[in-house]
Order: structure tokens, then sequence, then C-alpha cells
């Protein structure tokens, strides 16, 4: 691990490679595991305001659970998520015609309807990142749906901080990014 500014980064994201490989595992991080994709506070408002913007380009579960549940929900924790169906798809969860999970929220930002891609936790994956009080832990996640990930990143040599660099900079800046570039390159 090193630090960066107030980040404390794991070695992992620039020692991993990572390409995602939605052919080989059709978006299973988006319909897998047991919650939904961490938010930010602040997008928990982003996600109600844009909400008339993405329902139409959601599926009628999704419509069901949102206007249900809400554009997000609160867990025992506090912390906050986007609401799932049955326990398993995230509610914004489209397919395409191979079967393929995308986000009705990214398709929505690709056809120009909001300004807004998707939640940080999603534009970063594999890339974790806990705050604290005093710094903010930048962790790899692994996860064996994402070994094709994995394996197609060292085929064609992609380092997970080079496959996440714009949600990187999203979160931290473009400083923050050229930091890491640079400690990148002792490696």
């Amino acid at each position: 691990m090193f630090q960066l500014g107030k980040t404390i980064v794991s070695e992992e994201i620039i020692k991993k490679d990572f390409l995602c490989n939605l052919s080989a595992c059709k978006g299973a991080c988006c319909v897998d595991g047991d919650a939904g994709a961490p938010l930010d506070k602040e997008e928990t408002g982003v996600l109600r305001d844009i909400y008339p913007k993405v329902k139409p380009f959601l599926r009628q579960e999704g419509i069901a659970v949102i206007e249900n549940q809400g554009a997000f929900i609160t867990t025992e924790d506090g912390e906050f998520e986007t609401p799932l169906i049955n326990g398993a798809d995230c509610a914004y969860v489209i397919f395409d015609e191979h079967k393929t999970a995308l986000c009705a929220i990214e398709e929505a930002y690709n056809q120009g309807e909001i300004s807004w891609k998707k939640p940080i936790s999603c534009h970063l994956y594999p890339v974790r990142v806990r705050d604290y009080t005093e710094f903010s832990g930048v962790n790899y996640h692994k996860w064996q749906i994402c070994d094709d990930a994995c394996e197609l990143g060292e085929e064609l040599g992609v380092p997970v901080y080079k496959f996440v660099k714009e949600a990187l900079i999203r979160k931290f800046g473009e400083d923050w990014y050229a930091e890491l570039e640079k400690v990148a390159e002792t490696f």
C-alpha cells in the first residue's frame, strides 16, 4: 500500500491486470451478489432527479421495484444502495439482444438524456473506495465472476488503474491520477 494525498492505495490496482470482457461474463456483476451498487449520499439525490429520464430505458421489473422501494435504499447500516429485483438484479439493469446485462442509467447517458454516467462505485469497479474519517482506502476487489476480465487484461497488458482511469479521475481528479501514474512507473 502507498499514500497519495488523503488516500491509501493498494498496490494491486497497479500490479493486477483487468479489462471487462462482457462477451464472457454477460455483465454478471450487475445481477449477481446480495446487495445493490453502493451509493454516495450525493448520488441518492441524483438518482431521484434523473429517474424520470431513465425510466423509459428500464425493464418493467426495475420500474416496479424503484416505484415501490424508491430510487435507492438505505441498508440497516445506514449505507445507500441501488434496489434489487428479487434480491438479485440491480433495479437499473437492462439486457441487450445477447442477454448481456447493461445499465439503464448509462444507456440514458449514452443517448444524451442525462449528464450523469452511473454511480461512481459501478464506474470504478473492480476498484472499491472506502471512506474513513481522515482518508479513503482505494482497493482492488477480486471476484471470481471477473476471472475472464483478469485474463483479458493480462493478455492485453491493461492494469486495473488504466482500465478505470476515467472513473479514478472522476473520483479523485486529474492531479491525483497523474501522481498515481508516477507511482506506477516505479513498479
